[in-house]
């Protein structure tokens, strides 16, 4: 089920269509409304070459497994057993949201890849010596 705080905050007038894949690099499923999935698209169509071979190569990858789903009258959605299978997502799950996309993961492996030593030191690397205005 989709909370109602992460619908609220999806654009007005976006439809309950949503685009769901495996994340490239974690063990987890990415959830992209329909406008950022296009989005997405159109990023990609503007930085591959159809007849390159990596570019191909990327593109079939990053569309592998991808399924459309819609949310039903009660705000539910049915994800591919075959997807949550390969990122062995049971019972317990937790929905992340990010910029533009929701992450859905099993509970115990969103524990264990969100430690929150390794956050700090991630922040600092990234973060640590670059605080600018966001007003300029």
């Amino acid at each position: 089920m989709l909370p109602a705080s992460f619908k609220r905050q999806m654009a007005t007038g976006a439809e309950d269509r949503f685009v769901v894949k495996k994340d490239i690099y974690e063990s987890c499923l990415v959830l992209y409304p329909m406008e950022e999935w296009q989005r997405q698209n159109k990023i990609i169509r503007a930085n591959t070459n159809p007849y390159n071979k990596e570019h191909n190569s990327f593109v079939r990858g990053f569309f592998k497994g991808a399924a459309e789903i819609e949310l039903d009258a009660n705000n539910r959605m049915l994800i591919p057993k075959r997807l949550l299978d390969e990122t062995k997502i049971e019972t317990d799950v937790v929905l992340a949201g990010q910029d533009g996309k929701i992450e859905i993961w099993s509970e115990k492996i969103y524990d264990k890849a969100v430690s929150s030593d390794e956050f700090a030191a991630l922040a600092e690397k990234i973060m640590g010596g670059q605080i600018n205005d966001i007003n300029e």
